[in-house]
């Protein structure tokens, strides 16, 4: 297999923080690498340098002439109320068709691929993104977090594609279980080194902890070695008849060295502050319709929500999770209905737009100090706030110089520390690596506060739910099942949708099929069929025009070339490829024409 990407010497500093030192890895074809690494260990400054979008400070990345390299991108490439079969076209150069097929595979078909792009939610936008990169026919794929603020059902078909994809990737995400789905290598960024280990990421994570297990088990062996040594050496030194001895255990003693165990980072215990743990409902609600004054999103919402419940809110994205959400933490006036929450009950409610609000002039600790309850100490809060990966100087870091998902986790651990009976948290895992992420899950599992949360990451939504609430197509309820039963209905629900051909809408709308669609789906696949029949006979003449060309070319040239070796039966021969093929070239226009007429019908029927 060939060498892909060369990563040779890597180095990489900011400030007085060195990323990486020396980082080797070399990536081949085909291979599906899973990148994981603790927040600011340099995933994503990694994939930059890849792409040729930051600079290393030394060593070399050398790609091979072979490579073709297509990234995720993380800005929107749309134009203003561009349609998503005009952006795949335009964007990729490709035919109606080959963009069709692309966005049929995920489930961008019908209505939805002449709708504007701006009208879809963000998880379709990201389907049309990932469609464009893959009309661009690369042989390797830079992924950066490309599970952040996808809905499950757009996780699913990422999940596919990748699955299915014949090239290699790098794939950075705080997603175990995405994952273990997807790659089938990891590399590891950690502490200025890059381990690239031909396994998945749970083989890997066994690996480095049995790894660790040894060298802890050496480190002992040769501390008891060096305390007998030691020893020897004390009581022998000074007599004559043991001198030369304690000499040659001391020669022993000075070889004996210990490995250097790293520590153990991975490990994240979050300690949610206590509060007290009572009896009976938390909420209630009535015939709650939430939405804004134009439009309601969801309505005859009727719940009962015991205390001490952990309700992971689930469903795709733009069906109202977020506005569930706000209208609970009354950030957002309910349109009808009645909204109860047990009197006397502290509510405190985490968007991913609050770390806009921080005062830029305090440090970390200040920060967290100011806003936590004097019944929090300053142990809690330095515990929560290194969880958070602000330890040490770090805690001191001044808030304006924090990125957006830095600011993020100090509004998280904020919310934490606040000691309220009701947490309610919109995406809280974004931002986070997945230690981190499973150390919250969990701390939240454990805490004795009720907590309604939204997230897409399969590993946090096990570990912290105990209900599990849905949103869709305006109705909000309780799911009959446990997380893993509402996981199985929706991949179902896509295996389905699968298996029926583009012109087939999705499962869920399969009971709203017409006469009239079935027709469609008909005649596109007969005129498919009659295309591909055309398509391998235009083929099939190209071949036969192109050898009786060949052949009356070698012909000329060896009269041209010697006059003797010009016969009749050679002449005859000649005329008889010059008559094959002009009636070649013919059909070969005739079947051509055919072959344009029927692509555009099919395009008709695409629309």
């Amino acid at each position: 297999m060939a060498v892909l990407i060369q990563l040779q010497n890597l180095g990489k500093q900011f400030g007085d923080k060195p990323l990486f030192s020396e980082g080797n890895a070399s990536i081949t074809e085909g291979q599906k690498i899973g990148v994981i690494g603790r927040n600011g260990a340099g995933k994503s400054t990694l994939c930059r340098i890849i792409l040729d979008e930051e600079q290393q400070d030394t060593g070399d990345v050398i790609k091979h002439d072979n490579l073709r390299l297509s990234y995720l991108q993380q800005h929107d490439p749309f134009e203003p109320n561009e349609t998503v079969i005009e952006f795949l076209m335009r964007y990729s150069g490709k035919e109606l068709w080959e963009c069709g097929k692309i966005a049929g595979s995920f489930q961008l078909k019908n209505e939805l691929i002449q709708s504007p792009i701006h009208q879809l939610s963000g998880g379709f936008q990201t389907r049309v993104k990932l469609a464009g990169m893959l009309l661009e026919d690369p042989n390797f794929l830079i992924l950066d977090e490309p599970t952040n603020y996808l809905d499950l059902n757009t996780l699913f078909l990422l999940e596919r594609f990748l699955q299915n994809f014949a090239g290699g990737f790098l794939i950075v995400s705080h997603d175990r279980e995405f994952l273990k789905r997807t790659a089938k290598h990891t590399l590891d960024v950690d502490r200025g080194e890059l381990v690239l280990y031909p396994g998945g990421i749970e083989d890997y994570l066994g690996f480095r902890d049995e790894q660790a297990a040894q060298e802890e088990r050496y480190n002992q062996n040769i501390a008891l070695k060096r305390k007998e040594l030691e020893t020897f050496i004390t009581r022998f030194r000074s007599q004559a008849n043991k001198a030369r001895q304690a000499q040659s255990k001391q020669k022993q003693l000075d070889k004996l060295h210990f490995i250097e165990v790293k520590a153990a980072e991975r490990l994240v215990n979050i300690q949610i502050p206590p509060v007290v743990h009572r009896k009976g409902f938390a909420l209630t609600t009535s015939d709650l319709s939430v939405g804004y004054p134009d439009r309601t999103i969801a309505s005859g919402i009727s719940l009962s929500i015991q205390r001490g419940a952990k309700v992971a809110v689930v469903g795709d994205n733009g069906q109202g999770k977020t506005t569930f959400l706000r209208t609970i933490a009354k950030d957002l006036q309910a349109l009808e209905g009645q909204l109860h929450w047990k009197q006397d009950l502290k509510i405190a409610y985490y968007a991913q737009h609050v770390y806009k609000e921080l005062d830029t002039s305090d440090t970390i600790l200040e920060f967290l100090e100011r806003t936590a309850p004097q019944s929090v100490t300053r142990q809690q809060i330095l515990n929560l706030a290194g969880s958070f990966l602000f330890s040490g100087d770090d805690a001191h870091k001044p808030i304006r110089v924090l990125s957006g998902g830095e600011r993020a986790r100090v509004c998280l651990a904020r919310i934490l520390l606040s000691g309220c009976d009701i947490l309610l948290l919109d995406e809280p895992t974004n931002h986070l690596d997945f230690e981190t992420v499973e150390g919250l899950g969990r701390a939240i599992n454990e805490f004795a506060g009720t907590v309604f949360f939204v997230s897409h990451d399969r590993t946090f939504v096990k570990l912290a739910a105990t209900n599990i609430l849905e949103v869709e197509e305006g109705q909000i309820s309780l799911y009959s099942g446990n997380y893993d039963d509402y996981l199985y209905h929706l991949e179902s629900k896509l295996e389905d949708a699968a298996d029926k051909t583009t012109s087939t809408q999705s499962s869920s709308e399969a009971p709203k099929k017409t006469s009239s669609n079935k027709a469609r789906y008909q005649a596109r696949k007969e005129l498919q069929s009659t295309l591909n029949r055309v398509q391998k006979e235009v083929a099939r003449l190209e071949k036969q025009l192109e050898q009786a060309q060949q052949e009356r070319q070698e012909i000329i040239d060896l009269f041209a070339g010697d006059s003797t070796a010009y016969t009749r039966e050679r002449n005859d021969h000649l005329e008889e490829l010059i008559e094959s093929a002009n009636e070649l070239e013919t059909r070969w226009l005739e079947r051509q024409e055919a072959l344009e007429e029927l692509t555009q019908d099919l395009e008709v029927l695409l629309n």
